[in-house]
């Protein structure tokens, strides 16, 4: 399983926008990518491509999310992923 850390750029951390930008991506890789904060057991992730979950999650600006996937493309999703987390997306 592929695995990554991000920390979350967005000043208002992700919820709203930033969480809607992440959620739509999420949803057009090719694998099932998990969202959690890190620290926290790899079965309480969430869904990545669901926005309730995201904003569920309580992730403030800096705060580390592990994003997991496994199958082929996984190691590019999560990648591309970490990206957009670490983009501050309310400065755009």
């Amino acid at each position: 399983m592929a695995e990554r850390i991000a920390t979350i750029a967005s000043r208002v951390g992700l919820h709203a926008r930033p969480a809607s930008i992440f959620a739509e991506a999420a949803a057009e890789q090719p694998v099932e990518v998990t969202i959690a904060l890190e620290g926290e057991a790899p079965e309480e992730a969430l869904d990545a491509s669901s926005i309730l979950s995201l904003m569920g999650l309580g992730a403030e600006h800096g705060t580390k999310v592990v994003l997991r996937a496994e199958g082929d493309g996984a190691d590019a999703a999560l990648d591309a992923l970490v990206a957009i987390l670490e983009t501050d997306h309310d400065a755009e």
